[in-house]
């Protein structure tokens, strides 16, 4: 077995199998018309046909589905728990997990008082003197009943229901819990690991199979589990179009590398905490998130950028935060690298909350997982090779024989093409001829008004001829590849710190170290031309 001494090599050579899988997701269940108070007052005043909008009559159906749930518990022989202030209700889940055999059912039922919002009445004056209802949002500490549940094919979960009106829930479920059960079905053997796969016979068939997990599947599995478990709401008022629905409020999406030692997950970290302490920069974090961002004036991005190395015992964690998005990077068990985007709200990125969101927000997570890989491989494997470099830097002649001229490194108009690359990185729509221009002419010094659109023109068709940026199909905007991408931080960093110091070094009036080394080598050939005769 080679030994891995870089990030680089660590990903080529030592990664045996990788899977992309949704991992835990939390929603929203809720009733859309019954979230703000005019929703609330056509319910009483409506559906329930009650003349006075108040919150007092709910109390009925607050009394009926406690009694139903606690009804529920004893019919159907399901363990009750209260849980006490501070227990974690998964680590209950866990033990209780270890005794159950069914293949579907409910675990166990828990009860916990919980800080959450809900309405209340209150009341109010008219200028006459006389009082009158009035509803109000707020919040109150009260009971949530947890179902925790085993599925068929979702296995563990659980679904929390807020016992006041509107009867909101939270849905918590595990994608890779959901992929071992398909997996299972399908006939494909694999060794489980936690929430991952630590071996599995058909790694392009299981990735597959994570590539389902969309909102139909989760949809249908709250559907069948509100026919289950008690439900505040009668089939009058399902009828009426008081129905769940969900929305997303935090989903992680993981990609889990499967190591062939534990040796090389130790390399792989060691590498990446000592070179990548600086990825929550918002320049670097804007590459990983594909998003731009902005650090002053009125359009400042909200939120941290920022990068921890966290220990536990000792192992190290790599965190990169943008928003409240976060991406955590990890040794699992020894055994692989994990490496998840946690989203924590969708509107870091401009997409609503509604389940339909979910594929959108799993391209964005996933994209983030490679970004980041790629940095960090960008950080120890730079572009190598005369072939690259001549690949970006000689003229491309066209199939009917048009020359392209290359971007010479060196050159202040391909320098600053190359410095902006980065930077459009960061947009799901690409950019334009109007977003490069004024770009362009900051970094060289120039109004935008010096630069023609006809320029720009010009030299995105240099990009493009050089496989650093390609067209949007349809539309006259522009994406950066990776070629582009690599390339552009490899020569803007070389033309921004080595050439610049290494020839101020070379013309110092003083002795600097790479002056002498010069000094040293001329007088070494110099001499090895004296003895061996070829001196004039």
């Amino acid at each position: 077995m080679t030994v891995a001494r870089t990030v680089a090599d660590v990903l080529a050579e030592h990664v045996t199998f990788e899977v992309e899988c949704i991992d835990r997701m939390f929603l929203n269940v809720y009733v859309p018309q019954l979230q703000y108070p005019n929703g609330l007052v056509g319910y009483v005043h409506k559906h329930l046909g009650l003349p006075i909008a108040s919150t007092a009559p709910l109390a009925k159906i607050t009394d009926r589905f406690a009694t139903a749930v606690h009804r529920f518990a004893e019919d159907e022989g399901i363990p009750w728990v209260d849980f006490a202030k501070g227990e974690r209700k998964d680590d209950v889940m866990l033990e209780r997990l270890k005794s159950f055999t069914a293949p579907q059912g409910v675990v166990f039922i828990g009860r916990a008082q919980e800080k959450t919002g809900l309405f209340r009445t209150e009341k109010r004056r008219r200028p006459d003197g006389d009082s009158y209802p009035w509803i109000v949002r707020t919040t109150g500490v009260v009971n949530q009943f947890y179902f925790y549940c085993v599925d068929a094919d979702f296995g563990p979960f659980f679904i929390k229901f807020c016992s006041y009106f509107p009867y909101t829930a939270k849905l918590c479920i595990n994608g890779h819990h959901w992929a071992q059960r398909q997996a299972a079905k399908a006939g494909i053997r694999f060794t489980a690991m936690d929430n991952a796969f630590a071996a599995v016979d058909d790694p392009a068939g299981l990735q597959l199979i994570c590539d389902r997990l969309g909102p139909a599947a989760i949809q249908s599995l709250l559907d069948k589990w509100l026919a289950l478990l008690p439900n505040p709401f009668s089939d009058a008022d399902r009828d009426a179009g008081y129905r769940y629905q969900l929305s997303i409020l935090q989903a992680e999406f993981s990609l889990t590398q499967m190591l062939d030692a534990p040796v090389t997950g130790r390399v792989f970290f060691e590498q990446v905490i000592r070179d990548n302490l600086d990825v929550g920069r918002p320049d670097r974090v804007s590459l990983i998130f594909d998003r731009r961002v902005h650090r002053r004036g009125k359009s400042l991005t909200p939120g941290r950028f920022r990068t921890r190395v966290i220990t536990e015992g000792v192992t190290p964690s790599l965190h990169v935060e943008y928003k409240t998005t976060r991406i955590k990077q990890y040794h699992k068990e020894g055994r692989a690298l994990r490496t998840e985007t946690t989203i924590n709200d969708t509107w870091d990125f401009k997409i609503g909350r509604r389940l339909t969101n979910l594929p959108a927000l799993r391209e964005i997570g996933f994209h983030a997982n490679r970004r980041l890989l790629g940095i960090q491989r960008l950080s120890h494997d730079p572009i190598d090779g005369t072939q690259a470099l001549h690949t970006v830097t000689d003229p491309v002649i066209t199939s009917n024989g048009t020359r392209v001229p290359g971007l010479r490194l060196g050159q202040q108009r391909s320098h600053a093409l190359l410095t902006a690359l980065p930077i459009f990185r960061l947009q799901p729509d690409g950019f334009s001829n109007r977003d490069l221009r004024p770009l362009i002419a900051q970094l060289r010094g120039l109004v935008p008004d010096d630069i023609t659109t006809g320029q720009i023109t010009y030299d995105l068709r240099r990009l493009r001829h050089h496989g650093l940026i390609q067209r949007i199909p349809h539309t006259h905007r522009y994406r950066v590849t990776d070629t582009g991408l690599q390339s552009a931080m490899f020569l803007s960093a070389v033309h921004d710190r080595l050439l610049p110091t290494g020839l101020a070094d070379l013309a110092a009036p003083t002795p600097t170290p790479l002056r002498a080394a010069s000094t040293a080598y001329r007088a070494a050939i110099n001499d090895l031309a004296q003895r061996t005769g070829l001196a004039g």
